[in-house]
């Protein structure tokens, strides 16, 4: 890697070139500029003719950092059941190893970074419904916007090979100035109308839940299986995803708003749920497991959070995430600092059992490889994990692909942050699936259950034009 603080664009696509020619491979230029005042919002929806398909959003819940990125300068893919993680990390590790980076501001989310997330899991047998989603994909986009406690940058990465010419970065030039003279306001579109809401399979998944409550009634050793179901709704037109992200960012304020696109289609959520962030050495995570509805009222709202703080059952699942991912930290740690008790955390339509985790990774240790450890929680997959994750296999008829899996990002410093991608949506032309599930233990009942998941269908489900009835 290749650090030069204030060379120009042309100089660097030059220097790339001139790099790829010698080492017979292509050479990844990156330069970074502090940027004018621009709505990330604005920026994405700038991009919708030029490079539609090839965009990605993520704003993070307190809304002091955002990235938006749009063109596909590079991409890490990977189809295989295992070592899918530690494959990603090492294809971005060598993309970035002979890099020419112009960048002196150094801000973590800034220059060379991939965005991009895995499938919940790679043995599950695939469906049409996902086939623009491998098994790992990130893209290292062409144009991004970085927004960091107020300031703004603007990245641009250019990979060189030895039979570029100069021409290279006058393309680039063009498209970037094209893309930066269009009006910086989001045009106001109405919303797609939702003409029809279909639940898929309810009846059987219904059965599902109720054979895994008889197994885990069995005696054995799962302790507890996350079954999801889908809902495919249907549209009027084509669904704006810019109006749709702007939707989740007015309901779900406290949320991570994502959208990932790939070949057409876009993967889009509002998750509360942080997997893990890391800025050099330190790390946070969170424990986020056991639900409750908001009250219609103040007073409701903390009867009904007292419920949760105090409900045997939740309480037990949350349990559950605190152990695991004390267990799968522990490893790649020097430190991990875990509350004894969870807290309430109230987002619109639902509140949650939450504890924070912070911790200090060893200096060996990778945001991947903290990422493979943690995925999936048993919030998501269940107890123990192996076992979980295959009796979902054997109960599930659901594809989830990439829902209840890690998204995110992470740059060429090895900075970066995930979240769970629940409370989530496919969106495909004039139709959407939409995702939820719920933890399954012993004392489960269907019903219940079935109504968990209705409650976590809203968010997306709202900022779509529907409602559950």
């Amino acid at each position: 890697m290749v650090t030069i603080h204030e060379t120009e664009l042309k100089e660097a696509i030059l220097l790339g070139i001139s790099k790829a020619g010698e080492l017979d491979r292509p050479i990844l230029v990156s330069e970074i500029k502090k940027a004018g005042a621009m709505e990330p919002l604005s920026f994405f929806n700038n991009g919708n003719d030029a490079f539609f398909g090839e965009r990605f959003y993520w704003k993070n819940p307190d809304g002091s950092f955002y990235i938006t990125g749009m063109g596909i300068a590079a991409q890490l893919s990977s189809d295989k059941a295992v070592d899918r993680f530690s494959a990603i990390d090492l294809k971005w590790k060598q993309l970035v190893q002979d890099s020419i980076i112009s960048n002196p501001h150094q801000v973590p989310g800034t220059g060379p970074l991939m965005f991009g997330g895995f499938s919940f899991d790679p043995l599950k047998e695939k469906t049409p419904l996902w086939s623009k989603y491998p098994e790992a994909l990130f893209h290292v986009p062409r144009f991004m916007l970085t927004v960091s406690d107020g300031d703004m940058y603007v990245t641009t990465n250019v990979l060189c090979t030895k039979h570029d010419g100069v021409s290279l970065f006058e393309k680039v030039a063009a498209e970037r100035d094209t893309l930066f003279q269009l009006d910086k306001k989001s045009e106001t579109k109405q919303n797609a109308r939702l003409n029809e809401i279909m639940e898929i399979n309810p009846a059987e998944w219904k059965e599902a839940v109720a054979d895994a409550i008889r197994g885990l009634n069995d005696g054995g050793p799962l302790k507890k299986v996350v079954l999801a179901r889908e809902l495919r709704l249907f549209f009027d037109s084509k669904v704006d995803t810019g109006k749709l992200l702007g939707n989740l960012e007015d309901t779900q304020k406290t949320s991570f708003i994502f959208s990932f696109e790939s070949g057409g289609d876009s993967f889009i959520g509002a998750s509360p749920e942080r997997l893990i962030k890391k800025r050099g050495n330190s790390i946070h995570s969170a424990c986020l497991a056991g639900s409750i509805p908001r009250g219609k009222t103040e007073e409701e709202d903390g009867q009904l959070g007292g419920l949760l703080l105090n409900d045997e059952k939740n309480l037990a699942e949350h349990q559950y995430v605190v152990d695991m991912i004390r267990d799968a930290l522990d490893g790649s740690c020097e430190k991990v600092i875990i509350p004894d008790k969870p807290q309430l955390m109230k987002i619109r339509d639902i509140q949650h059992l939450y504890t924070p985790v912070e911790g200090v990774a060893l200096d060996t240790t990778s945001l991947l490889e903290l990422v493979e450890k943690l995925h999936p929680t048993p919030a998501l997959g269940g107890l123990p994990k192996e076992l979980a994750v295959e009796r979902i296999r054997e109960l599930e008829a659901l594809d989830r692909g990439f829902y209840a899996a890690p998204i995110g990002w992470m740059d060429y410093a090895g900075n970066g942050e995930f979240a769970v991608a629940i409370r989530s949506g496919l969106i495909q032309g004039q139709e959407a699936s939409l995702f939820a599930g719920c933890g399954v233990v012993s004392n489960s009942d269907v019903d219940s259950e079935y109504l968990e998941t209705g409650l976590k269908f809203r968010p997306m489900l709202s900022a779509l034009g529907g409602k559950m009835e």
